[in-house]
C-alpha cells in the first residue's frame, strides 16, 4: 500500500513544485521523519496533502485507501479561509480535539511541519522559519501530544528556538 500511495500522490501533485524540486521530494522527506511510525503513518504521510492540494476528495481517499487513512489526511488538510492565518486557526482548533487512534494525524503533521522546517534551513528560507516560529505556540497547542512523537518536536523546537530568521 506504500508504494501505491506514493504512485497515486504522484500522479495526482503532477508538476507541482516544492521550491526548485518535484512534489515528491517534500513527500519523501516527511515518509522519512515516519518510518519509526509505521507503514499506516508513512501511507498517510504520502497522501497528506493531496486533498488540500489536488482535485481528490477525502471520499476518493477513502475508497482507495481505507475510512482511518481518509479521516488523518481530512484532519490534516486546511480548514477553508481567506488567509493562512484564519486557515490554520480553524485546522488548530480541529486538530485540537483530536485523540485516540486518530492521534496518528497529529503524528504526520508533525513530521510534515519538521520536514518544511528543515527544508527552509536548508535551502536559506528564513522568512519560511520566521512563519513557522511565529504559528509555533498555536501549531504545539493543538498539535502536540505527550509521548507521541517525542524525537520529533524536540528537533522542531530545536530549530525553532535556536535558528534565527
Amino acid at each position: 500500500m506504500l508504494e501505491t500511495a506514493r504512485d497515486f500522490a504522484t500522479k495526482h501533485h503532477g508538476d507541482q513544485r516544492y521550491g526548485d524540486k518535484p512534489y515528491t521530494y517534500h513527500l519523501d522527506a516527511v515518509v522519512a521523519l515516519l518510518e519509526p511510525y509505521g507503514k499506516k503513518a508513512q501511507v498517510i504521510g504520502y497522501l497528506h496533502d493531496v486533498v488540500e492540494d489536488t482535485e481528490v476528495t477525502v471520499a476518493e481517499v477513502a475508497r482507495l485507501f481505507g475510512d482511518d487513512i481518509a479521516q488523518a489526511v481530512a484532519i490534516v488538510t486546511d480548514q477553508p479561509g481567506n488567509s493562512r492565518f484564519e486557515r490554520k486557526q480553524k485546522t488548530y482548533a480541529l486538530m485540537a480535539k483530536v485523540s485516540g487512534d486518530q492521534e496518528i494525524a497529529l503524528l504526520v503533521k508533525t513530521a510534515d511541519r519538521l520536514a518544511n522546517i528543515t527544508a527552509g534551513i536548508a535551502q536559506g528560507r528564513d522568512d519560511k522559519l520566521q512563519m513557522y516560529r511565529n504559528e509555533h505556540g498555536n501549531f504545539r497547542l493543538a498539535v502536540y501530544r505527550p509521548g507521541l512523537c517525542d524525537e520529533l518536536w524536540q528537533r522542531i523546537d530545536k530549530a525553532i528556538l535556536t535558528k534565527k530568521g
